[in-house]
């Protein structure tokens, strides 16, 4: 797969760096900075001031993932290291990525398959194959089969806490990560498009008739090394949303009135066409796995490689920035 070089470039500030949340110093969620890129220009405000950029019957598509608190401590031989849990593709199989226990601030490279790591009240996973390509050393993500009592969410809130790297000198709660939509736990770090959003501004659009229509992308680790592919997330659109965005089966005239737009969709581009052209094994009303590469994840392949792994003994801020942009494009 080749990799699209950025045509854009530019120097960001060392001081940039987004190392707490704004309400921290004193600025509400909704009033980050705003950039909004129209087919006339950019223009700049307040996330607050969403509403003036849109008219009565768009449609405002958000994510309702909620993040986890998905970094464990982990024992490896005698020495600590920080567990993240990235993405769930089976009962007890995950996609985790292994890092030093200090400051998290890169993965090990040593990894092998078979590794057993240990992991808080006698639990325990086992290093399966590197992940998203077998056989890659030094990978920064792997398949592991854990062996953990009750469901993996359940024990991550016991034992976990949220994602955390370098440039956060402090801990934040879990609160601190999760968007005003947040319902369907699944994200290993924050699904930060919709962190601005505040109760208020919600009514707000709801009231000037705004309609806002839930989908579900988890988004898995956020720390892709240069040149490093983005991997696949699991995602959901439900068919009432298929339906409002004009795609779903039963779309008609109404659907397709208004304009659909969010932080990372461009106006009118439907959902499921776009699911179906891609190979994420979904349409409207459906779920699956989005992986850019338009490769299929074999869940064949990972039950092998399970079956080849030997089973452990019995016994889940990265917001770089305050500023969210939109894109309204005919």
């Amino acid at each position: 797969m080749t990799l699209a070089k950025p045509r854009t470039h530019f120097e960001r500030p060392p001081a940039s760096d987004a190392v707490e949340p704004p309400e921290a110093h004193g600025v509400a969620r909704d009033s980050v900075k705003l950039m909004i890129a129209t087919p006339g220009g950019v223009v700049h405000g307040r996330f607050a001031d969403l509403s003036e950029h849109l008219a009565a019957g768009d449609l405002l598509v958000v994510n309702n993932s909620a993040t986890l608190p998905a970094a464990v401590d982990g024992i490896r031989g005698s020495a600590p290291i920080a567990v993240h849990f990235s993405t769930a593709l089976d009962d007890h199989v995950w996609i985790v990525e292994l890092r030093p226990a200090t400051n998290a601030t890169a993965q090990l490279r040593d990894v092998e398959p078979g590794e057993r790591i240990g992991l808080p009240d006698g639990a325990a996973l086992v290093v399966i194959a590197s992940y998203p390509e077998p056989g890659v050393m030094g990978s920064r993500l792997w398949i592991s089969r854990l062996a953990i009592e009750g469901d993996v969410t359940s024990y991550l809130g016991r034992h976990g806490r949220p994602i955390r790297y370098g440039h956060v000198p402090r801990p934040w709660p879990l609160s601190s990560y999760q968007t005003v939509f947040a319902r369907r736990p699944g994200s290993a770090e924050m699904a930060s498009a919709a962190r601005p959003f505040s109760t208020a501004l919600v009514a707000s659009l709801v009231s000037a008739g705004i309609v806002l229509a839930p989908i579900t992308l988890h988004a898995g680790v956020s720390s892709a090394e240069p040149g490093e592919p983005p991997v696949a997330e699991p995602f959901e659109v439900p068919p009432t949303t298929a339906r409002l965005d004009g795609s779903g089966p039963r779309a008609g005239p109404r659907a397709t009135r208004g304009r659909r737009t969010d932080h990372r969709l461009a106006r009118r581009r439907r959902l499921a066409p776009v699911a179906a052209r891609s190979d994420r094994r979904a349409c409207a009303g459906g779920r699956g796995v989005w992986r850019s590469d338009r490769q299929r994840i074999s869940m064949a392949r990972i039950r092998r490689q399970r079956a080849a792994a030997p089973y452990p003994p019995a016994i889940p801020l990265s917001n770089r920035s305050h500023t969210a942009s939109i894109s309204l494009r005919a």
